[in-house]
């Protein structure tokens, strides 16, 4: 670990802002290779099999002209197969019909939830509400198939092998025409209502004067097995759930949503979005199990969450959440560009858990990690059950808010924390942990994180034990150029070679 950068008895940034500005570079390179010996430093643990597939914004512009947020880019697939020690890279952008239209007339042709504007101002925007499946959130192996997920709009499937795409995916007719599909689905690792075999969890939003909550439970041989829909009064802005075998868990957050400057084209969807702290976030408890009946709403303080860690059940009607709450909406500056963004004005995202009593209908607080944090991870068998062990994305000073720049584990049990960190050039994405073959502890397991090194300008794929961070990285395999900055991604035991 890395002591702290001191100046003057101080805490000193650990990064450079012009620095990691470079990892929001647009790649428009797509390859496929053998990582050589000499591009690997130390080693890839041999019982280490598998794919790493990973989502993000690969274009941060179209034509020359600069996107206004890098969630309104389109997205790029990189995958990294694991093979008796070796690496196999490859990455791909997702050919949506609308990526295909503006690469072609080399112009911007949609706008973005976030802000991206077509050029020409309002007269060129008003009334447009065509929407971008833009596909660059998340992906995910089930059922067969490769997903790349964006929450407004339906899958694209692509080649698990090449990464080609195939065309958007109504998952064997279990999606309607244009139903959207979330990016942050969960896999419950043993499902008890299908006799403990693994189900995937999603759910989808539509939006109107009162939200419609959709809930999807699918087999790992990709076939429905429970779908339903629950009304939540008002505008919800929901990207993250979490579950436990008997709930599925939804924040709230407390935002209102003026479409008017959206409408006459004056800004984007999120840009519209306004925080209200003096209203509560609502948690909204549904049940899993038929017939869906008997859903909570638990009033909270109020905060913004983005992503949940984990939520289990205790005794007496209660159920945890543990997730990455901040103080407020990090709001989307029409005036400032995302990549001057100023870490030392925003609330840093910190981990908290919440505890709702469901028989008394209260919830309760409790700040975990103070130090600012993202992209929490743990062992998939752990999901929805009880657990000790949560793996983060942290910022390399213990206080204040700064990019991510290292990994944190945090031991629930004995509240010791464990921290490794790639500062001052490297820049981590979120974690992925994949369990060791032989592990009997819940922290065995593999780290897998994409690190932007702004010295060199290219991404590292770091690889670190779980069970001792302290030792440091146990493989660096330093992959020919960089990835921008991405959002989520997958592990899956098969290795496409």
């Amino acid at each position: 670990m890395v002591q702290e950068l001191t100046n003057q008895g101080k805490t000193a940034k650990s990064y450079d802002r012009e620095a990691w500005k470079k990892g929001y570079e647009s790649q428009r390179q797509e390859s496929a290779y053998w990582l050589e010996e000499s591009e690997i430093e130390g080693q890839i643990p041999p019982e280490l099999e598998g794919t790493l597939f990973r989502n993000g914004p690969g274009l941060l512009d179209i034509g020359g002209t600069p996107i206004r947020h890098p969630f309104d880019g389109d997205g790029m697939i990189c995958g990294i197969s694991f093979q008796e020690g070796r690496a196999f890279v490859r990455n791909r952008f997702v050919r949506t019909e609308a990526f295909v239209e503006e690469q072609e007339a080399g112009k911007i042709l949609y706008r973005g939830v976030f802000g991206t504007q077509k050029p020409g101002g309002w007269l060129q925007n008003i009334f447009d509400f065509r929407t971008k499946n833009i596909a660059n959130t998340n992906v995910i192996y089930w059922g067969g198939k490769l997903l790349a997920l964006w929450e407004a709009a339906s899958p694209y499937r692509l080649d698990p092998k090449t990464l080609e795409t195939h065309g958007l995916d109504d998952l064997n007719g279990i999606l309607e025409p244009g139903e959207a599909f979330a990016a942050h689905p969960w896999v419950d690792p043993h499902c008890e209502m299908d006799g403990g075999e693994p189900c995937l969890v999603n759910f989808a939003l539509k939006p109107g004067l009162s939200t419609t909550l959709r809930i999807y439970e699918i087999a790992p041989n990709g076939e429905l097995r429970r779908k339903h829909d629950h009304s939540v009064p008002g505008f919800a802005f929901i990207h993250d759930f979490a579950i436990t075998p008997n709930y599925c868990l939804f924040f709230q957050n407390p935002v209102q949503f003026n479409p008017i400057p959206f409408a006459l084209g004056l800004k984007g969807a999120a840009e519209c979005i306004t925080f209200q702290p003096e209203q509560p976030t609502r948690a909204i408890i549904i049940p899993r199990k038929p017939p869906f009946t008997g859903v909570k709403t638990i009033e909270m303080p109020s905060g913004f969450v983005f992503h949940h860690g984990n939520a289990f059940e205790i005794e007496d009607g209660r159920v945890c959440v543990d997730s990455i709450a901040y103080a407020d909406f990090p709001a989307v500056d029409d005036d400032i560009s995302y990549k001057d963004v100023d870490f030392d004005a925003l609330a840093p995202g910190q981990l908290w858990r919440f505890t709702f009593d469901l028989n008394q209908n209260t919830a309760e607080s409790q700040l975990i990690e103070p130090r600012c944090c993202e992209f929490p991870t743990l062992h998939p068998d752990r999901v929805g059950r009880d657990y000790r062990y949560l793996f983060m994305g942290a910022a390399h000073n213990e206080t204040g808010n700064a990019p991510l720049q290292g990994i944190l584990k945090f031991d629930h049990e004995t509240q010791e924390r464990q921290f490794w960190t790639a500062a001052p050039e490297g820049y981590v994405s979120e974690p992925i942990f994949v369990p060791k073959s032989q592990g009997e502890s819940e922290d065995a397991g593999w780290l897998l994180t994409l690190v932007y090194n702004s010295q060199h300008h290219r991404s590292d794929l770091v690889i670190l034990d779980g069970e001792d961070l302290n030792r440091g990285a146990i493989a660096r395999l330093h992959l020919r150029y960089h990835i921008p900055y991405g959002l989520h991604g997958s592990w899956t035991d098969k290795a496409f070679v």
